[in-house]
């Protein structure tokens, strides 16, 4: 079973599309079309970059393989994260404090533009703005303190500390020492959001072709400028091009940007929804709704939907093979950290992969002056797809300056190649997974 099927396969049973109804599968593209841009992917990112570009006047086209945030997009926790995956000590050690401190700026501004196009959109995702990071170890604990004063000194951030009765306010669970609390991040059905974002593009014009996969990327003239994106039934060609399909170009076809193809993993990650819940159990377990992700490197994360499901995920896979007895193993993490949720009932369970990068920071860059590509979200991507949209268009009207601190990041290729670099990174899953247990 090929990677593309596996993932369709995973989800299957995503929860989050018993919430939205979809129009009947539209047909794929069946022209020859010229636009002003071109954008490949209809995940959040893609989404974001041609509603920017719509509202800069360009004519877009954003061609998708599936249906529209089918993928990753759709499928995730939910959780609207501000900062970056490899946390800031990264920018800071490559580039300084000023970069580093603009990088969280950022951010802030990624979160910040959910917001606003949740309200500008009129967009009904469930949106919650309460966000805590749990330790459930001794060395865990100190390591989030370390964090906590780490933003509070350098960059101003204060983080509220929780622990013993206190921590019980805020989540109500046995295997939690201490919590803090994020001032800024929150949580929403992402689903919603995502067909709320294709929602608002199209009605700025921009056309959309699901079902559409791209086969080939080429400039179909010497010394032409433009890009022609084939697909099996038809064509786009535009003088900009973006990429934003993340480690699902590789599935597109051999053509799409190869290049970019050995730095992004895809890796898989997993969530269980229960039956609904009574409001009391709900607030007797999470008091103030908050989005929880522990700080081990190989993390659960959970909320509560708006309907009042627990979702609970976590339990990452680097081999892209499906794990044996998903849901009851997803089932035991939950009740380990819930107890009174051993008896409810599992509704839904889901996964899909998600693209991570080498260093775990955003990869942002271009393949030509006219070509974009998008990726390396690695798992904060609801925010921070809308924002690198958002870098996109001003860099596609002369105004590169934010594009150009995100792009900057030197990112390697996975070792071991086509053949070793899963086995390699699988040896350095579980050396993780070891540390957190001790």
């Amino acid at each position: 079973m090929g990677l593309q099927d596996k993932n369709r396969l995973l989800g299957a049973d995503n929860y989050y599309e018993t919430t939205v109804t979809r129009d009947a599968v539209p047909a794929p593209l069946q022209d020859n079309l010229h636009a002003d841009a071109l954008v490949i992917g209809g995940g959040l990112a893609g989404l974001s970059a041609a509603i920017e570009l719509a509202q800069r006047g360009m004519q877009v086209v954003v061609l998708e393989a599936q249906r529209v945030c089918e993928g990753p997009s759709g499928r995730n926790g939910g959780q609207v994260i501000a900062g970056v995956a490899c946390g800031q000590s990264v920018y800071e050690q490559q580039f300084g404090m000023d970069t580093a401190k603009q990088v969280w700026d950022l951010s802030l501004q990624a979160v910040q533009l959910v917001k606003q196009r949740i309200a500008q959109f009129e967009i009904d995702c469930d949106p919650v703005w309460s966000y805590m990071t749990a330790a459930d170890s001794p060395r865990k604990q100190r390591a989030l303190a370390a964090e906590v004063a780490h933003m509070r000194q350098r960059y101003g951030v204060d983080m509220p500390w929780y622990s013993g009765e206190s921590l019980k306010q805020h989540i109500n669970s046995p295997r939690f020492l201490a919590a803090a609390g994020d001032p800024y991040s929150g949580h929403i059905n992402p689903l919603r959001y995502g067909l709320g974002l294709a929602r608002a593009a199209r009605q700025l014009g921009v056309r959309i072709f699901e079902q559409s996969a791209v086969t080939g990327l080429t400039q179909p003239l010497s010394g032409s400028e433009h890009w022609r994106a084939q697909t099996a039934q038809g064509s786009v060609t535009a003088p900009w091009g973006v990429l934003a399909g993340n480690c699902a170009l590789a599935w597109e076809g051999p053509q799409v940007a190869p290049q970019l193809h050995s730095r992004v993993m895809p890796v898989g990650t997993y969530i269980i929804a229960t039956e609904p819940l009574s409001p009391a159990l709900c607030e007797q377990l999470l008091p103030t709704n908050a989005a929880v992700c522990d700080n081990n490197f190989i993390l659960d994360y959970f909320r509560f939907s708006g309907d009042h499901r627990m979702l609970f995920g976590g339990r990452v896979s680097y081999t892209t093979g499906m794990p044996r007895d998903l849901p009851e193993r997803m089932r035991q993490r939950m009740v380990q950290t819930f107890p009174a949720l051993r008896d409810v009932q599992i509704a839904h369970c889901w996964g899909g992969f998600v693209d991570i990068s080498m260093n775990r920071a955003p990869d942002f860059g271009r393949l030509a002056p006219n070509l974009f590509y998008l990726q390396g979200f690695n798992g904060h991507g609801l925010a921070l797809t809308g924002l690198a949209g958002q870098l996109v268009a001003e860099a596609v009207h002369g105004t590169a300056a934010r594009f150009d601190l995100l792009a900057q990041m030197p990112h390697r290729a996975f070792p071991g190649g086509a053949a070793l670099r899963m086995p390699l990174l699988v040896l350095g899953t579980l050396y993780h997974r070891l540390k957190d247990s001790l």
